[in-house]
């Protein structure tokens, strides 16, 4: 088996452990997801299968030094997945894999959450840098990337638009003080 295939194993039961325990259940938030959460997953799988198909059928995109790249994508991955869940783990009850919004949320300014906003995403992004490594083929971290990313960046608006909505003056202030993903940078 082959350590992209694993490292997307190990990716797809960590999202399905949290799509089972983490959906909200509440009868007092108010669910604003609008889709965003299948978009999510439609794209990340055809993305991957399509990644997959370009390292296999485009050699000319192979990456140098194959064997590197591989051994640092499998560290960027297990790095992505921990920030994940060390963000996961700092929201607690507020985490939830569709969008909703508490009648007590609050914004959440410890952990990685000092740093950027999304850093759930940030983990999840760099997962999938790490997937792409693997695949030791340029083309095919572009390919699983840049869609990935573009759905990550559509579901940010979301959830930004509906905890700027609930919570107001005090959800704006953080976001003028943080990044979204990336410390410093974006």
């Amino acid at each position: 088996m082959s350590v992209s295939l694993l490292l997307g194993l190990a990716y797809l039961i960590s999202e399905l452990l949290l799509t089972v325990t983490c959906r909200s259940r509440s009868r007092t938030g108010t669910k604003q997801d609008r889709s965003t959460l299948r978009v999510v997953w439609l794209v990340i799988m055809v993305s991957v299968a399509v990644g997959v198909y370009v390292a296999k059928q485009w050699p000319a995109a192979a990456l140098p030094h194959h064997r590197s790249f591989a051994v640092g994508g499998v560290v960027l991955f297990v790095a992505g997945l921990l920030l994940r869940w060390w963000a996961i783990i700092t929201l607690g009850r507020f985490f939830t894999v569709d969008v909703t919004i508490e009648k007590d949320h609050e914004v959440v300014e410890r952990g990685p959450f000092r740093m950027v906003r999304h850093p759930s995403y940030t983990g999840v992004l760099l997962a999938f840098v790490g997937l792409g490594l693997t695949l030791g083929n340029w083309a095919a971290l572009l390919v699983i990337l840049l869609p990935i990313g573009a759905a990550f960046i559509h579901r940010m608006n979301v959830e930004e638009h509906a905890l700027s909505g609930a919570l107001g003056s005090q959800y704006t202030h953080y976001m003028r003080r943080t990044k979204r993903l990336v410390p410093f940078v974006y």
